[in-house]
């Protein structure tokens, strides 16, 4: 099963977490982190290739993160050539959830692209949703 690590400003990583679970019950092999302006990025980089260990267990690790740029994917895109890691910027619910159920079945690669597809197919603009069922 490929392991999960969020990586975010602030709290996010375990709110995404708790409202995961919220909706699809206790999962293993996640690690929700959660960095702050004042935290030593050496120690939080650390922290992070700590939480890829924890939950890899041989199927490789997504490691998802809040925003491409941002320091918590700097720091999760540098642990990318130690292991067998894919980082998918720009975390949101329907990714996480999708990203849960192909873990299992797909390969590192295929479940982090299944996972980037899923967060982009849910992002909406409702009146544009409604209106269009109107016509």
């Amino acid at each position: 099963m490929i392991g999960i690590v969020l990586v975010t400003h602030g709290q996010l990583a375990e709110e995404f977490l708790y409202a995961l679970e919220h909706i699809v019950g206790k999962q293993t092999n996640i690690e929700a982190i959660g960095i702050q302006a004042e935290d030593d990025m050496e120690k939080r980089r650390r922290d992070i290739s700590q939480a890829i260990k924890n939950v890899e267990d041989g199927d490789g690790v997504v490691l998802l993160t809040d925003m491409f740029g941002g320091t918590p994917s700097n720091l999760a895109i540098s642990l990318m050539s130690e292991n067998s890691v894919e980082v998918v910027a720009g975390i949101n619910l329907p990714m996480l959830i999708q990203l849960m159920r192909s873990r299992q079945t797909h390969k590192l690669k295929d479940a982090a692209l299944d996972a980037a597809d899923a967060g982009r197919k849910y992002i909406s603009v409702a009146s544009k949703i409604l209106n269009d069922r109107k016509k």
